[in-house]
């Protein structure tokens, strides 16, 4: 897997993954366009549809009611280092017995993003420099 991400202007970036592409931007008082989505509301986002997935594939693997599955995902900020924390999903469905409000909630526990944040992950950052273009007078 991977995504390349590029500097559109300002602070607005572009980033693409398996042929689609989304706008990265930051809020008016971040110097920004608010054009987009900010880096950390994407990660809430792929929390989010994750854990939506694997809430959706457990109810249909047992003929349960899809209609009005949603899921919220809140987090609250930190310092020192700056980063999220506190993760909050919150999953909702139709009326369900107990058995599958667990389920759910088990479903859920698998979801990649999910175990990907719990796990903590091994992160390598290196830097390439390329050689800049000088214009031609």
């Amino acid at each position: 897997m991977h995504a390349h991400v590029r500097h559109l202007d300002g602070v607005r970036f572009e980033a693409e993954a398996s042929g689609h592409r989304i706008t990265s931007d930051q809020p008016l008082e971040n110097g920004g366009t608010d054009g987009g989505m900010t880096p950390p509301d994407l990660l809430l986002a792929s929390l989010g549809t994750c854990a939506a997935y694997y809430a959706l594939q457990y109810l249909r693997a047992r003929s349960l009611p899809t209609a009005g599955l949603a899921v919220r995902v809140s987090a609250e900020k930190e310092t020192s280092p700056a980063r999220l924390d506190r993760f909050r999903i919150e999953v909702e469905t139709c009326e369900l017995s107990a058995r599958h409000h667990e389920g759910i909630l088990r479903s859920v526990h698998s979801c990649l993003i999910h175990n990907t944040l719990r796990v903590q992950p091994e992160i390598s950052i290196e830097h390439h420099a390329t050689p800049v273009l000088s214009e031609v007078l």
